[in-house]
């Protein structure tokens, strides 16, 4: 791997008014990733379109990037380049997150900090492509760590906060960075794109020759990896070496995000989840992706009108962060959790909630969990319906009085009449 010199990264700090796409190049640029593999499929494409524009103008000198005939090979030839000791970088959306799902197992089984962005779209059929986190969803129990975006200030920086925590050597594991298609994706706003010289200061150096400390590709120290291992050897131990690091990671990420906003001033809670106007609230409401920057706005409303209301944006997904949800749990009569994807079959039918609900089994004095569903494949939500979201959570508190549109424990907001 050729390694370019810090001279040739010349970036100063500028805000420019960019889409979430185009923030997630630029993220990926200021990483130094020196392995980009790629394939197009909507809502991602413009993600390593812009990337292929930084390669091939010279602006990413040494970095290589890879074009192949899907997306199960784009995942596995960023396994070999992260084996070899590299820092890598794809992106993918829905179906195609799908096909690569075989060497998504590998990638964790095999410990190696790659970063995805997951620029999250609805599940076909029916074929749609717009905001449903169905598709990382189905992710939960492969051995990455996830997280949500709001806006597209905070896709660029957890990009790069997700390097620092997957690179620590208590991690050593990929992650996925997920947003909406469309919603983030395609929409433009300001983004600040921070000097290269803070960037290589708060990163992890890029690794040199000797590769990762537990994995490597080298005639001079030949090691074997991936081979048969038999029920009374160590699977059961490697696999409980991933878990453990999953949960230890919950330390690094708010570390992490507390050193992230000590250089560049931006504050993201404490990484695993960020609390807005919980001051003094009776009810709250747990959202994750951009309906919890939405979300901000009608519990502003909400207040103003002489409610105790407030929100808990969910930032990670995997580790999910019980401690913080349990915390929470105990402050509020009321806690209402918005999903915008389906775990078929399951105890409300949100994955959150179903999250939500088992970190608070056998936990006194918490709060009475409303699940919800909303936004799913990209259906619009609107500000009105979450200032009225908020009034049933506080109607609920009052009174008692559930909304009519329970199905199976769960309300589903803005249904439509069907047969």
């Amino acid at each position: 791997m050729i390694k370019p010199e810090i001279k040739d990264f010349i970036q100063n700090k500028e805000t420019i008014i960019i889409k979430g796409n185009v923030a997630t190049a630029y993220a990926a640029k200021s990483a130094r990733v020196q392995v980009i593999s790629a394939y197009p499929i909507t809502p991602q494409t413009t993600v390593v379109e812009k990337l292929s524009e930084f390669a091939d103008g010279g602006q990413m000198p040494g970095t290589q990037y890879i074009k192949v005939e899907s997306e199960h090979s784009v995942m596995a030839s960023i396994i070999g380049a992260s084996m070899a000791g590299t820092r890598t970088f794809t992106a993918t959306s829905g179906q195609g997150l799908f096909y690569m799902y075989e060497m998504v197992h590998w990638a964790a089984g095999t410990r190696l900090p790659i970063v995805t962005a997951i620029i999250s779209r609805g599940t076909a059929p029916p074929w749609n492509i717009w905001a449903d986190f169905s598709d990382l969803i189905s992710c939960r129990d492969t051995g990455w760590m996830s997280s949500f975006c709001a806006t597209h200030q905070e896709i660029y920086d957890e990009i790069l906060m997700s390097y620092k925590v997957c690179e620590d050597y208590d991690v050593l594991l990929p992650k996925f960075v997920a947003y909406g298609g469309f919603i983030l994706s395609h929409t433009s706003k300001p983004v600040i794109i921070e000097d290269q010289d803070k960037v290589d200061a708060f990163l992890p150096p890029l690794p040199d020759e000797k590769g990762w400390p537990h994995i490597w590709i080298s005639e001079k120290r030949p090691i074997m990896h991936g081979n048969l291992i038999m029920p009374s050897g160590f699977y059961s131990e490697f696999r409980m070496k991933i878990h453990v690091a999953m949960l230890e990671a919950k330390k690094k990420i708010k570390t992490v995000t507390k050193e992230f906003e000590k250089v560049f001033g931006r504050n993201y809670g404490n990484g695993l989840i960020q609390e807005y106007k919980m001051e003094g609230a009776k009810v709250a409401m747990l959202i994750y992706g951009d309906l919890a920057l939405q979300m901000e706005e009608a519990v502003d409303q909400v207040r103003e009108e002489g409610y105790k209301v407030g929100m808990v944006k969910l930032r990670h997904f995997r580790p999910f962060p019980v401690e913080d949800i349990r915390d929470i749990a105990k402050k509020v009569k009321i806690l209402g959790v918005v999903d915008r994807a389906i775990a078929f079959g399951s105890q409300t039918g949100g994955p959150i909630s179903c999250e939500v609900k088992t970190a608070l089994h056998d936990t006194q004095g918490t709060a009475k969990v409303i699940p919800m569903m909303n936004g799913i494949g990209g259906r619009q939500v609107t500000l009105e319906q979450q200032k009225n979201q908020l009034k049933t959570l506080i109607k609920f508190h009052e009174t008692g009085e559930l909304p009519k549109d329970m199905i199976f424990g769960t309300y589903w907001d803005g249904l439509l009449e069907v047969d």
